[in-house]
């Protein structure tokens, strides 16, 4: 992947939004030989069977060791500095978090040339945190080691303007700034997004599936003046592209493993054509908004933009 990057012509990508496997251990061979056979341990936590509805995998970052974590800023580092020459001036990216590993990459991205610009909180319902201690569950009954989680932070950096002023840069390189969800109203810093809705993950067993409500929210806004090329190189499931393909945006997709390059290719316009009329400019979500699952057509004749790389 960062060869594919260093690669690309300069200024030629307008927003980054990804998903990346930030703990990095995650999606080694390794551990996917683990949840795809469906054992658990190590990164990946099976949660139990609650109320009769068998919850996803998650994976859990309490037990990345110092030396991991000090890699992962490095990491971030290296692909940051892949990344920028990239993007043009003023560029949005959009990269989600977990508040134990957030800093890390803040710190790794401002090394490599960003402006570190806050977080976009997703807003949901998690099974993380929250924990008693174990072994000691009886013992500590009324202990937790950690909080029960209730937000994803999305990080949001900028690549330097290019020009003296936020409206100049508009107006060279269509970068710069958020685009705003209407007229009167800017993008606000948290979003409520449920869990993944059931008829997405019918479409992608991928672990990290995210909600398309959520990422069309987010991608649409990284395009301030509507126009420009969205990248996603970290494709994973691919619903990052699908997201900007309902959008009306170009999007690229780059994916090391090839399993999820080719589901990726197959589940993109499935979950594109999902809710015709949502196209991110609102907050407002509901089970209005959601088809049956007869309604998902199986194929399209429309291609798009994805490209397998590694390094």
């Amino acid at each position: 992947m960062l060869d594919w990057l260093r690669d690309q012509p300069k200024n030629s990508i307008h927003g980054v939004l990804t998903d990346p496997p930030y703990g990095l251990i995650e999606f080694s061979r390794k551990e996917l030989d683990k949840l795809r056979n469906g054992r658990g341990g190590g990164v990946w936590r099976i949660p139990p069977t609650i109320g009769g509805c068998r919850h996803d995998p998650l994976p859990r970052f309490t037990v990345l060791s110092e030396q991991e974590k000090s890699h992962l800023r490095e990491v971030m580092r290296d692909w940051g500095q892949a990344l920028i020459p990239a993007l043009t001036p003023g560029a949005q990216v959009c990269v989600a978090g977990h508040p134990m590993l957030q800093y890390l990459v803040q710190a790794g991205m401002a090394e490599a040339g960003f402006e570190v610009r806050g977080a976009i909180m997703r807003l949901y319902a998690s099974f993380r945190g929250g924990d008693r201690p174990k072994g000691a569950e009886q013992e500590f009954a009324e202990v937790s080691v950690t909080p029960r989680s209730a937000c994803e932070p999305w990080m949001l950096f900028r690549k330097p303007l290019g020009e003296r002023t936020v409206a100049a840069n508009l107006r060279r390189w269509g970068a710069g700034s958020l685009r705003r969800l209407a007229p009167d109203k800017p993008l606000p810093e948290a979003i409520a997004s449920g869990r993944t809705p059931a008829i997405e993950t019918a479409i992608s067993d991928h672990p990290c599936l995210k909600p398309q409500h959520f990422l069309r929210i987010l991608a649409r806004a990284l395009l301030p003046l509507g126009r420009g090329v969205l990248l996603d190189p970290f494709l994973g499931s691919g619903s990052t592209v699908a997201a900007a393909q309902a959008v009306g945006y170009d999007a690229i997709g780059v994916e090391i493993d090839a399993p999820y390059f080719l589901k990726a290719r197959e589940h993109i316009p499935r979950l594109a054509t999902l809710y015709p009329d949502f196209v991110g400019n609102h907050l407002e979500w509901g089970p209005s908004a959601q088809p049956a699952l007869s309604d998902i057509p199986r194929a399209l004749s429309q291609t798009y933009p994805l490209f397998a790389g590694g390094g």
